[in-house]
């Protein structure tokens, strides 16, 4: 049993990635990256936002210490997998989501699951560059079905990217895990939403001025709680504006704070 309960808690470190942890901390926030993305990037913050915030990422398989695993290909299974590993993380404090793009519905998904399986729910859901659930599928990129030049196309149009950086190689590089990813996002469904609220904590949206998503306030409709938008200057990886990744990280911290106080 002691050797499958470490099996186990060796296998949620690989899908939930905490390389600041913080025993001290008050908050848990969950990062979900984009598509293509890695859990790095976002775990990396948890080096520089405020002490009373640990870190947590979500690492999909097929990359990372999880590159010799297949990507994931059925979207229920993936949402299950990240439930399961983020239960023994999430038992114990105040937790929020943070997600970007695809990320964005990731997160929502996984909030979904947890509240209606689990009982358990995010005090807050910080989302970026997402065009609302209902009209996902008028967004949807063909990732999977990309040939080269258009993937660098994609890469340069979207940013994040240095230009000088896209070159053969790179491609190669990050078009399997883009393709893995598109073909999940595409599937994601949330025919059921527009209906109703489906969440209850406040949400914050966050998109870049130059980005290919305009508005996000129509994400208020999934929640029955407050909905507070920023549009911060920048392409759709805004975020990775040293400027504008310390107002998202600040503004995490005040959020989760101030919603301790109203809880009291």
């Amino acid at each position: 049993v002691e050797r499958q309960n470490q099996a186990g808690m060796a296998r949620n470190e690989n899908v939930v990635n905490c390389l600041y942890p913080k025993r001290d901390a008050i908050f848990k926030l969950i990062c979900f990256p984009w598509a293509g993305g890695s859990s790095n990037y976002f775990a990396k913050w948890g080096q520089t936002i405020h002490d009373s915030v640990e870190v947590h990422s979500i690492r999909l398989a097929g990359r990372e210490s999880r590159w010799n695993e297949p990507f994931a290909s059925d979207p229920d299974q993936l949402i299950e997998e990240i439930v399961c590993a983020l239960l023994p993380v999430l038992q114990d404090k105040p937790f929020a989501f943070f997600g970007h793009s695809m990320g964005s519905y990731t997160a929502l998904l996984t909030a979904l699951q947890l509240k209606n399986k689990h009982k358990l729910e995010p005090i807050h859901l910080f989302l970026s560059s997402a065009v609302i659930p209902r009209e996902k599928n008028s967004q949807v990129i063909k990732l999977e079905h990309m040939a080269e030049e258009q993937t660098k196309s994609f890469l340069v149009t979207f940013g994040g990217t240095p230009k000088d950086l896209i070159d053969k190689e790179f491609i190669q590089q990050v078009s399997p895990k883009l393709k893995a990813d598109g073909h999940i996002f595409q599937k994601y469904n949330f025919d059921s939403l527009p209906f109703l609220p489906t969440i209850s904590c406040d949400l914050s949206c966050f998109w870049g001025s130059e980005d290919i998503v305009k508005d996000m306030k129509g994400w208020k409709e999934i929640t029955s709680g407050n909905l507070h938008a920023h549009v911060l200057p920048g392409d759709h990886f805004y975020f990775m504006e040293t400027s504008n990744e310390n107002f998202i990280k600040d503004y995490i911290t005040k959020c989760l704070e101030l919603s301790m106080l109203v809880s009291v």
